[in-house]
């Protein structure tokens, strides 16, 4: 499987003040950019905050290449939202809810782009502590993510593999030629981690591995 472009950016290395930032800061942003999707209701504050989230992308050292192919990515998502949205509460609704998606994107490009994936994962174990208590298993919360982090852009991959083969045969219409090679690679694959997890010992409760 060839090599594809992410949802969000890979770590960039640099020393710009965002690099430098807290762990719980940037997450502080990011969940504070996902609170205000729901709390915006003027499409030009989400374009003010959209441009702000940009800036820091691009302070980050990733480039516009990067911001370019991280909205790139999920075009095609918002476009058809902001088309159904437009159609049924008009233009400056759609263009909002459309904003507020990228401005979510952006801000998780910024928080993966200058922070190490281990770094990230440690804060995840960090942030999922207290919920120890109430049975939560922070390193497994932290492995689930890792496990995604590294599934999203294989299936992603797979997809435009399969779409580049069934447009060569002239299927790139037919959706039982796109979606069945996606399915029966994405199974295949989920088995193989599953199975790789199972031979380190992970990913099963210890009370079944005991039995």
């Amino acid at each position: 499987m060839r090599g594809h472009g992410f949802l969000i950016a890979n770590y960039v290395r640099g020393d710009s003040v965002i690099h430098r930032a807290p762990l719980w800061l940037k997450f502080l942003v990011v969940a504070a950019c996902g609170a205000a999707s729901f709390l915006i209701v003027d499409w030009a504050v989400s374009l003010l905050i959209f441009g702000i989230v940009c800036g820091m992308l691009l302070l980050s050292g990733a480039g516009l290449g990067r911001l370019a192919g991280t909205i790139r990515m999920v075009a095609p998502i918002v476009l058809v939202i902001g088309l159904f949205q437009w159609w049924q509460l008009g233009g400056p609704t759609a263009a909002r809810i459309v904003l507020n998606i990228l401005v979510c994107v952006v801000a998780a490009s910024v928080l993966t782009a200058t922070t190490p994936v281990q770094d990230l994962l440690d804060g995840v174990v960090s942030l999922a502590k207290p919920f120890r208590r109430f049975g939560a298993d922070p390193e497994r919360f932290a492995l689930t993510i890792a496990v995604m982090l590294r599934s999203i852009p294989f299936i992603a991959g797979a997809f435009s593999d399969v779409r580049d083969s069934a447009r060569a045969r002239g299927l790139e219409r037919n959706p039982r030629a796109l979606v069945l090679p996606v399915f029966i690679t994405t199974v295949a694959y989920a088995r193989q981690t599953g199975d790789a997890l199972a031979a380190r010992g992970l990913g099963e409760p210890e009370d079944t591995l005991e039995r």
